[in-house]
């Protein structure tokens, strides 16, 4: 999983897997889910991102086994 924050667009793309993405369905207004071939969720593009607070990142339960900083 790998998060990108894009500043020129305020949005924050959760990439779930590197699947290429065929389709898009707008969940609610500024969310946006990625859809594979096989119609597997690859990603979420939300709009608006800085209204959220991106200043941390938490994983609670999340069997890590690396973490990498870009």
């Amino acid at each position: 999983m790998k998060l990108h924050y894009y500043a020129e667009t305020d949005s924050l793309y959760i990439e779930l897997t590197d699947a290429p993405g065929v389709d898009t369905r707008e969940i609610v207004e500024g969310v946006i889910a990625d859809i594979d071939s096989d119609g597997r969720l690859v990603g979420i593009d939300i709009d608006g991102a800085s209204r959220f607070d991106l200043s941390t990142l938490e994983a609670v339960g999340v069997p890590l086994t690396s973490l990498k900083a870009a």
